[in-house]
């Protein structure tokens, strides 16, 4: 990096997000770091600038945009993890799921991309999840909204390279973060699914206590964007080298077997 950048993290109180700001900051970079409240932050990152974001909230989204100006680097990664049989989803739940997670991501992006365009440079990071290619069984809103900024980042990425800007998706597998603790669960009292939902859910509970780190996640973040090319998708964690090979060569079916086994699922 020849000179200082501006990078804007959403979700940076806790997790991966803390993770790259931490990791920019020590890069040089200025960072703003996003919260729902800001002032309810328990340990603020030294060099980190707080703004306050409510990705529901449309006003909220320009706001913050504003506040931070001229921004280099965009890292969404701020946003819900949820659960339940598709049947017991309730719309409302799945339509804040999708405005957390994807609207209000694109919009940031939106917002970001006419200064990179006119400055010559930009970096767009979409923090997805590696089960939007190996989708799990009671993760169907989740999944779905991470193919969704995964389906609007790769799609995207032609339209703005001529102009220095590059986005890209960073898939992380299982992650050690404590996300299993935030996690929204929608089963409705004596549900037919029960039995099955719980045995996933302690499966996913245990496979995320032993996964990889926030910091190691943040690594990849940061190789992702401090590339001269950023390729279209980075996957970090759950041995993803050997996973996405196996994709690639096994039928659809057997992966999404070996997928559900991997969480309990027979």
């Amino acid at each position: 990096m020849t000179a200082a950048r501006t990078a804007l993290v959403t979700g940076a109180s806790s997790g991966i997000g803390a993770a790259v700001a931490k990791a920019l900051v020590g890069r040089g970079y200025r960072v703003f770091g996003t919260s729902r409240n800001p002032s309810s932050i328990g340990d603020p990152i030294p060099g980190v600038e707080y703004l306050a974001l409510d990705l529901t909230d449309a006003a909220s989204i320009e706001a913050c945009a504003a506040a931070a100006g001229e921004v280099d680097v965009l890292v969404n990664n701020a946003g819900e993890s949820q659960s339940g049989p598709i049947e017991e989803l309730p719309m409302e739940a799945v339509e804040r799921l999708f405005q957390t997670n994807v609207f209000g991501a694109v919009r940031l992006a939106q917002l970001v991309l006419p200064g990179m365009r006119a400055r010559g440079y930009g970096r767009i990071v979409m923090v997805g999840s590696m089960l939007a290619s190996f989708p799990l069984a009671y993760r169907s809103s989740y999944v779905a909204t991470k193919a969704a900024i995964k389906g609007f980042a790769t799609a995207a990425r032609r339209e703005v390279a001529p102009f220095g800007v590059g986005i890209t998706t960073v898939e992380p597998g299982s992650i050690s973060t404590g996300i299993g603790e935030r996690r929204t669960h929608y089963l409705a009292d004596g549900s037919p699914y029960t039995d099955e939902y719980r045995t996933m859910i302690a499966a996913l509970d245990a496979n995320e206590r032993a996964g990889i780190s926030g910091q190691r996640v943040a690594e990849t973040v940061v190789k992702a964007i401090e590339a001269d090319r950023p390729k279209q998708l980075y996957a970090v964690g759950s041995n993803a080298p050997v996973t996405f090979a196996l994709r690639r060569v096994l039928p659809r079916t057997v992966v999404e077997k070996l997928v559900a086994r991997r969480h309990g699922l027979r």
